[in-house]
């Protein structure tokens, strides 16, 4: 059986870390649907990553032109709408997790499977926080509601590779009590 390829469909590299990662609960924003996210943090040295997201972007845009043409007479170019792949050094610069980055958000209404390197589900959810590294499923897709036209990035499903420093300033429990005091009964 030859198996099926969504040109708008990505698999990341390993390198890629998780920020905002709100992942176990929808959360609403700005009064709208509830929806699971998370942004994806790309370094530009994963060149493979980064062309196959560019790649994925230009066949959604394909995709979606009736969509993206509403009730225009054209299309607009690619290069007119919101993208979202964007440039961390340009966007955050002030914000060294993003340096020498690419970035996409990714949202689902529905949960996203996730789990470990070993493909096992994830249970405990303080094994998924904003800085793991891991590999993320997503796919592109285009947009027009609004007024608003672009390529949106839903999510699919996650695969933590390995532990990082979390983001956000707060520190892992197991972390804070990791240095044992032998002096601590005393």
């Amino acid at each position: 059986m030859e198996k099926f390829i969504n040109p708008t469909k990505v698999i990341t590299g390993k390198e890629t870390r998780w920020s905002y990662a709100n992942v176990w609960q929808a959360k609403s924003i700005n009064g709208g649907t509830p929806k699971y996210s998370v942004s994806l943090i790309i370094p530009k040295s994963d060149t493979v990553t980064v062309n196959k997201i560019k790649a994925a972007i230009q066949a959604a845009y394909e995709e979606g032109e009736s969509k993206l043409k509403g009730n225009g007479r054209t299309v607009p170019p690619l290069k007119a709408i919101k993208i979202p792949l964007r440039d961390g050094d340009v966007e955050r610069p002030d914000d060294e997790t993003y340096a020498n980055s690419y970035f996409v958000n990714a949202n689902s209404s529905t949960a996203p499977g996730i789990v470990d390197a070993e493909r096992q589900p994830i249970l405990d959810h303080s094994e998924v926080y904003s800085g793991v590294y891991g590999r993320a499923s997503i796919n592109f897709y285009a947009f027009n509601s609004n007024g608003n036209r672009g390529i949106a990035c839903g999510l699919n499903n996650l695969q933590k590779i390995r532990d990082g420093e979390p983001l956000g300033g707060k520190a892992r429990a197991e972390d804070d009590f990791a240095d044992e005091d032998d002096d601590f009964l005393s």
